[in-house]
């Protein structure tokens, strides 16, 4: 269930130290621009980055003002510089959750780098995002490195590019829009237009955080503007996991989404409510986020320097907006231990006869190899969903889908089966306590 991380999982930050940066520069070899390539997973971006010599998996997010580095204890090889204790404050319902901040760090990518970064540690990855995106992610990179830099993303290509602001001026584009960004605590916000339903046809302008660190479409906060609330069509939802804890809300669909020249139709969106988003509020302008399930229809400029973003329009910008069906988040759980057998041909022939007459048999010998393939769980499970109401429950481990040994997907592509259309059958065999046991619902269009 894609949406169970996915909202930003690093929003709003309150951290309570202060640094000094000195900013990422460029290399002398490579003055003007670097290129790099990057995977795209439940609509993140994830790029390679190394931090005092180690190489690491970061996700590249507007919406963090701070660079943080996930699950310490596992990850305790890379060295870290002037250690001291500290506090974060993030989304979701619970308290602030204890980290550690380290100042003075090397941070490189692709020559881009600087040596003298502040990098903040969380003691407990409390929402395991590498489990839920099903590959090892290291850590969240976001204004530290975005200030000092004009971002490209090309989506289709997955690939960014950094230019260096010094030189860099946005290309004349017919296709392209421009928008003026409004930065507040590092963090960039646009002006869009919804329209929502229980407003009829009316337009509603809207302040929305650019979060390309989040994979829903759109969220909003309900009540902001005394006029923003849930539509009469919605299911209640676990919208994903905070530095503070678990966020929720309601899904639904919206009439249209406008950025400036581009209408986008019917593009899924997430209410939140007011505990989950109480420390996004603080910045009483704003009104929701903007995320990558809109954004990764565009190729997308951002410029913090001159507090502009350009979009440019792709062929994928009126392909229909889907969302997870079944109720189900899977996440990763580690490796098992998978055998194959092989039966080889040891000795003898068939039929034949030995020198003294005597039948002889074929022997075979049965060879047996072992491989290692990744496993999945049930990370959540919505009570009242298709897969709630047949009795799966969270920490089920996955066996088979449709009859498909799990191993044979990826993280993503069973979070995609959960999203091909209403009425399918969805037949699960699941480990419980030691237990087989199988259930199958039928995906149901809730919105």
């Amino acid at each position: 269930m894609q949406r169970y991380l996915i909202c930003s999982l690093f929003l709003f930050l309150n951290l309570y130290s202060v640094e000094a940066q000195t900013g990422f520069q460029f290399p002398k070899d490579s003055p003007k621009k670097v290129c790099v390539d990057f995977q795209m997973i439940h609509n993140l971006i994830v790029i390679p980055l190394v931090v005092n010599g180690k190489e690491v998996s970061f996700i590249l997010d507007t919406g963090v003002d701070k660079t943080i580095l996930f699950n310490f204890l596992q990850n305790d090889s890379i060295p870290l510089q002037d250690v001291q204790k500290t506090t974060l404050k993030g989304l979701g319902s619970g308290l602030a959750v204890s980290a550690l901040i380290s100042k003075n760090n090397h941070l490189s990518l692709q020559g881009i780098s600087s040596k003298q970064e502040t990098v903040y540690v969380l003691l407990k990855d409390s929402f395991d995002i590498s489990g839920k995106m099903g590959v090892t992610i290291h850590g969240v990179i976001g204004y530290n490195l975005l200030k000092s830099v004009v971002l490209k993303i090309d989506y289709n290509k997955q690939q960014v590019t950094f230019y260096n602001p010094k030189t860099y001026t946005f290309p004349t584009c017919k296709k392209c829009e421009v928008f003026p960004l409004e930065m507040h605590r590092k963090k960039p916000y646009i002006n869009v237009v919804v329209q929502l339903d229980t407003l009829g046809k009316q337009q509603t302008p809207v302040k929305l955080l650019v979060d390309i660190g989040g994979s829903d479409a759109l969220w909003l906060f309900e009540n902001s503007k005394n006029i923003i609330q849930t539509p009469q069509k919605y299911f209640k939802d676990i919208l994903g996991e905070g530095l503070s804890g678990t966020v929720y809300g309601n899904r639904s669909r919206i009439p249209s989404l406008t950025l400036g020249r581009f209408n986008i139709p019917k593009p899924t969106v997430s209410f939140l409510d007011t505990t989950s988003t109480f420390h996004a509020r603080v910045f009483k302008a704003r009104n929701g986020s903007l995320g990558g399930a809109v954004l990764k229809r565009f190729d997308v400029w951002i410029d913090y320097r001159h507090k502009k973003m350009m979009l440019k329009k792709t062929s994928s910008l009126k392909k229909p907006f889907y969302y997870n069906m079944s109720g189900l988040a899977f996440v990763y759980n580690g490796k098992k231990l998978v055998r194959d057998s092989k039966v080889v041909q040891a000795t003898g022939s068939f039929g034949a006869r030995d020198q003294h007459g005597a039948d002889q048999l074929m022997s075979f010998v049965t060879n047996y190899s072992y491989r290692f393939e990744q496993a999945y769980k049930i990370g959540a499970v919505v009570s009242e969903s298709p897969a709630g109401l047949s009795g799966v429950l969270k920490g089920d481990e996955l066996i088979r889908i449709n009859g498909v040994q799990v191993e044979k997907y990826t993280l993503g592509e069973l979070n995609a089966l959960m999203q091909v259309g209403p009425n399918r059958r969805i037949k699960l065999l699941i480990l419980r306590k030691g237990k087989r046991m199988r259930f199958q619902f039928r995906l149901q269009k809730r919105i």
